[in-house]
């Protein structure tokens, strides 16, 4: 297998930004790397902030288990706690399992800080 086909591993970095927790994710999230992202989001979790956003726009690969941990997610923060920011080979899945009926699903970090809670799925 060439270093061009080799699935990247999971990079996982957690921030705050303007009151909220931003959990920044490289990589692939498959059944072996989603206990890493579960981790980090636990951590993010841990000191109940208002809301969480994932930036997954440097994600090549969601599967199963990464829909997931992020449903778990968003039962532990409530509606409009977890905000999330997919690139296209993360969205697509997301949409597919209407996932994004319980997310809110944002183009950019930016606009994910910015959301009003009001603008929140129920």
């Amino acid at each position: 297998m060439s270093s061009e086909s080799a699935p990247r591993a999971l990079e996982v970095e957690v921030r705050s930004a303007e009151g909220t927790v931003v959990v920044t994710v490289h990589g692939e999230i498959d059944m072996a790397s989603a206990p890493r992202l579960q981790s980090a989001l636990d951590e993010a979790l841990r000191d109940t902030p208002a809301a969480v956003v994932v930036d997954m726009s440097n994600v090549g690969f969601l599967g199963s288990a990464g829909l997931s941990v992020l449903l778990a997610a968003s039962e532990a923060t409530g509606s409009g706690g977890l905000r999330v920011v997919p690139s296209d080979a993360a969205r697509r899945p997301i949409e597919v399992t209407a996932l994004d009926r319980l997310l809110t699903v944002c183009d950019s970090v930016e606009a994910a800080l910015a959301v009003d809670e009001t603008q929140a799925p129920s």
